[in-house]
């Protein structure tokens, strides 16, 4: 397994440290003197207000980069898994249009359902769940992070889910929901494995998750394309979940977890001598180094949403995956 190397852009570091002024809780000690702990006091992770207002402003800046076909518009309101995806989107549509998207179609987020999280430390997060004007009918889960108070809501993953699927997740008293952590034993695979197991899933196979789009029927589609006459097509799947790519898992009604993480995985297109690679669209080509001569190589990043129960086969709701990186040869 190869370390999280994510795909450049200019994020900010370091930004999941612990930041001790965000505190709200206060303790002297013998001297008199006061001594902030807020990071250890559990704490919804936003308001409903603050997380409609997230929403609102990240429906904004992804409209405006939409249009433009800038990457800068929605810089500072996406991070992680979807930041990755959508400012590589953004840079094929700019080379391939420089004065802006002819297609521009307003993204629409309506519907929204907040599921927020009580929790000690930074990040804090929150997931919406709206309807939207693309997609059909599936439901758009998209999570937020920030990493202290003067930070900026950022939307992390983006997935799209059929109607019926998202599950209802556990509450206290006041509504608000149960992180669980990411090392959580309590469920089948523990959050933090999940980017691990699933790309080895992918290669290997195994009874770790269930049958579906995802999982079995995605294995089963890149193995026959692997052997289409003329070109051979290999896949290399690695786990993503450090840093900004960091698993979230939300607790269910039924004691299992939502849980939001990233993979990234390689498509390597190798023509026989005397064949050629199938010509890629423009996008990918946008996103292409070097001259494709004999082979192909595609880098995508993918964030999935699964359902990891108390026990038994893990689900992956949906995903959304999208290409960051190509190599001609």
């Amino acid at each position: 397994m190869s370390q999280d190397r994510g795909p450049r852009r200019p994020r900010r570091l370091g930004k999941y440290a612990l930041i001790s002024a965000s505190a709200t809780a206060l303790s002297l000690t013998a001297s008199g003197c006061v001594v902030v702990h807020g990071e250890r006091e559990v704490l919804p992770s936003a308001t409903r207000a603050e997380a409609a207002k997230a929403l609102e402003q990240f429906t904004t800046a992804y409209n405006a980069a939409d249009k433009a076909y800038d990457a800068s518009l929605d810089a500072d309101h996406t991070t992680g898994a979807l930041a990755a995806i959508d400012s590589a989107r953004l840079k094929a549509g700019a080379t391939n249009h420089p004065d802006g998207n002819p297609a521009h179609e307003p993204l629409e987020l309506t519907d929204a359902k907040f599921t927020i999280p009580k929790k000690a430390g930074w990040p804090r997060w929150f997931v919406a769940d709206t309807k939207a004007n693309k997609g059909g009918k599936a439901r758009w889960l998209l999570a937020f992070t920030r990493g202290g108070l003067d930070e900026t809501w950022e939307a992390a993953y983006l997935t799209l889910v059929a109607p019926g699927k998202v599950p209802e997740f556990k509450t206290d008293q006041d509504g608000w929901a149960e992180a669980v952590p990411a090392n959580s034993t309590d469920v089948s695979v523990p959050p933090a494995d999940l980017s691990k197991d699933y790309t080895t899933y992918l290669r290997d196979g195994g009874k770790t998750f269930a049958d579906g789009v995802h999982t079995s029927s995605w294995r089963a589609l890149r193995e026959k394309r692997s052997t289409r006459p003329g070109l051979v097509t290999q896949y290399i799947d690695e786990p993503l979940a450090n840093g900004d790519y960091a698993p979230l898992a939300l607790r269910t009604k039924d004691g299992g977890a939502l849980v939001f993480f990233t993979s990234r995985h390689f498509e390597k297109q190798t023509a026989a001598r005397g064949a050629s690679v199938p010509t890629p669209n423009k996008d990918v080509l946008a996103l292409t180094d070097g001259e494709i001569k004999q082979s192909l190589t595609m880098e995508f990043v993918s964030n999935e949403v699964a359902l990891d129960p108390a026990d038994g086969q893990v689900s992956v709701l949906g995903r959304v995956q999208g290409l960051t990186s190509g190599k001609g040869e």
